[in-house]
């Protein structure tokens, strides 16, 4: 049980059918403040994603008050808006788990709630997914609704507009919910912001809105053909009024909005109205992100996203202030780099697919603005943009998150490497991320890069590293240069030393020792470095080698470890299949050599959400599994010798 405040009437409900059954339409506004101070206390104290859920507490209590859940589906894009949803469904009592190791995720999840129809991390995935659960219904003669909420930027992705290209042809049970709040994690940019502000602005068309829905609502009285000849005028009114046709009608959606997604009472009526209107339906609901809570109206939307622990009663943001200095965050690194380095080159740019503050290139942005560009959440089109740039002689640096690069894996192949042409990946989130779990960690580059042709692969081990690899990937034409680093803080303080070109292909020797050779990449090898000193303690000696490439690998650096060594550790922050313990492996398949490989790193599973630490001990490569895997080798080779 936890200790959090609950309201009257926020008490009664375990699961949507007690909204429907125990709370009348007259209360509704009331549930939504006791929802939304709710959050707000929990969030506050265990921290979390923030105001894209108080944004949504009205639409959300609307929709579980009307649509028959979970018999009916509800598709949340992005996942973060749907803490109401959570607390609504089942898992009050344990919200507060929300994000921590063995909690309960951050995001809808499957196998978490058979309320949460689809699960969701990555943007714009609700109206494919919702579209096709119609689809399903249809077939199997269901008589189902599938709503698909979709907001906080995610509309500006190409698959928003693949679905519903495809929804506006199939006679589905579908209703879209745009929850347009202006907002991503930074503000919203590009056409379709303009478009939907030009919507919401219009005073004419919104002086006539209601006697346009009136008119729908009113039309299944005369049959098929007044239908017909109602939706004709509908649409002229629309088209007159906005001096365009609208974009969603074009697409064969019956558009209904834009209505105020903070009066719960209207929303519920309007969607128990939908609810009766077959075909593809748009829903336009205007809200506003961190709505109810006074300090996110008023500051920093973008750092009300997820601030973290702050005190509730003055919005006060807690931070521990460090006795020492610490060392950057890596994606600061990142930002500050980039903008020294293009004063000296004149041909470097910076994309970033909707997360400048996220990844820093916000720096950029403010210093350069006519070099840095932020394309909204579309990875794929900020990959073969920056191809496009790169072939007319800029070298874009295109930063992606990890995770999301995922997204964009043909143009990488088809734009940019076929091409082989000199776009740098600064891929941020490398490894595992935290609290954010399974579908932001960052598991999988070094592998689905590593067998890229024309691609460089390569990992910093600390921020100077990270630094210098940067200034490497765009001091000559090296053609597409990838460079991963993790979530969070390095270990170097004085980080801001004199650019050096690092030779491609080429690791290091951080340590020498007798006993057994251990391979790192990334900023991983810290954790190595720590657990090499325990063990010197110990009497046992390790030599260990930070590789910073994956590709081209150093074969210098592997021929004297294998050379030397019969009992070898590789350790990284990635998945084990197809990552450097596996490059290690084929180099001395291909050069006949033998020795007993250990590989340490993401096993072949999804990993749940936690600290970092802790998810690093689960998956066993932290220092004490680097101890404990050391020597265990080592005891076996004394046994073999015995024996």
């Amino acid at each position: 049980m936890s200790n959090y405040k609950v309201g009257d009437l926020l008490n009664k409900i375990s699961i949507p059918k007690d909204l429907r059954e125990k709370i009348s339409e007259d209360d509704l506004p009331q549930l939504c403040e006791e929802l939304r101070d709710f959050i707000v206390d929990v969030v506050s104290q265990k921290g979390g994603h923030f105001g894209a859920s108080l944004g949504v507490v009205e639409m959300t209590v609307a929709l579980h008050y009307v649509f028959n859940t979970p018999h009916d589906k509800l598709v949340w894009d992005v996942g973060h808006q749907a803490y109401g949803h959570k607390i609504l469904t089942g898992r009050r009592e344990e919200f507060h788990t929300n994000r921590i190791y063995k909690g309960i995720s951050g995001f809808p999840k499957r196998s978490e709630s058979e309320y949460d129809a689809f699960g969701v991390g990555h943007s714009s995935t609700s109206i494919s997914a919702a579209l096709g659960m119609a689809v399903a219904s249809q077939y199997k003669k269901e008589d189902r609704q599938h709503i698909a909420i979709i907001g906080d930027g995610s509309m500006t992705a190409g698959l928003a507009f693949e679905g519903m290209n495809h929804g506006g042809v199939e006679n589905t049970n579908l209703l879209i919910v745009l929850n347009d709040n202006c907002m991503a994690i930074d503000p919203n940019v590009g056409a379709l912001k303009d478009y939907l502000t030009d919507i919401t602005t219009s005073h004419t068309y919104n002086k006539v809105k209601d006697e346009v829905w009136h008119l729908l609502g009113k039309v299944s009285k005369f049959g098929p053909n007044a239908q017909a000849i109602a939706q004709k005028i509908e649409n002229g009114i629309k088209s007159t009024l906005l001096k365009q046709s609208n974009l969603f009608e074009s697409l064969n959606f019956r558009y209904f909005g834009p209505i105020d997604g903070h009066d719960v009472n209207y929303m519920a009526k309007v969607m128990n109205d939908l609810k009766d209107i077959p075909g593809p339906k748009i829903l336009h609901c205007i809200t506003e992100k961190g709505k109810g809570y006074q300090p996110a109206e008023d500051g920093n939307t973008t750092k009300w996203h997820a601030p973290g622990i702050f005190n509730k009663e003055t919005g006060e943001i807690i931070k521990i202030t460090p006795k020492n200095p610490e060392p950057p965050k890596y994606q600061d690194v990142f930002g500050h780099t980039i903008v020294e380095l293009a004063e000296k080159n004149d041909k470097i740019v910076g994309v970033t697919p909707a997360m400048p503050s996220g990844c820093s290139l916000s720096i950029m942005m403010k210093a350069m603005p006519d070099r840095a560009f932020d394309v909204g959440i579309a990875e794929q089109h900020a990959v073969t943009f920056s191809a496009g740039m790169a072939t007319q002689g800029l070298i874009p640096f295109c930063n992606i998150y990890s995770s999301f690069m995922q997204r964009a894996y043909d143009q990488v192949i088809h734009d940019v490497a076929l091409q082989n042409l000199p776009v740098v990946f600064c891929l941020d989130r490398g490894g595992l991320v935290g609290a954010d779990g399974s579908t932001h960690h960052g598991a999988y580059d070094l592998a689905y890069f590593r067998c890229i042709p024309n691609m460089i692969v390569s990992a910093p081990m600390n921020e100077e590293d990270l630094r210098n690899l940067m200034y490497t990937a765009q001091a000559e034409d090296n053609g597409p240069f990838s460079i991963r680093y993790p979530r969070g803080t390095g270990t170097v303080v004085d980080w801001k030393t004199p650019f050096k070109k690092i030779k491609i292909g080429t690791g290091r020797r951080v340590k020498n020792g007798d006993d057994i050779a251990i391979l790192t990449i990334g900023d991983i090898g810290n954790k190595a470095v720590s657990a090499c000193a325990e063990l010197e303690k110990q009497g046992i000696h390790i030599a260990h080698y930070d590789m910073r490439f994956v590709k081209p690998i150093d074969e210098i650096l592997l021929h004297e470890v294998f050379g030397k060594f019969k009992k070898i550790i590789t350790v990284e922050n990635g998945c084990i299949q197809g990552g450097m313990g596996s490059a290690v492996l084929e180099f001395m398949a291909d050069k006949n050599y033998y020795a007993e490989v250990k590989r340490l790193g993401i096993p072949d599973k999804f990993i749940d959400h936690g600290t970092q630490n802790e998810l690093y001990n689960e998956c066993l490569f932290d220092e004490k599994a680097i101890i404990a895997t050391t020597k265990s080798l080592l005891e076996k080779q004394e046994n073999k010798v015995l024996a």
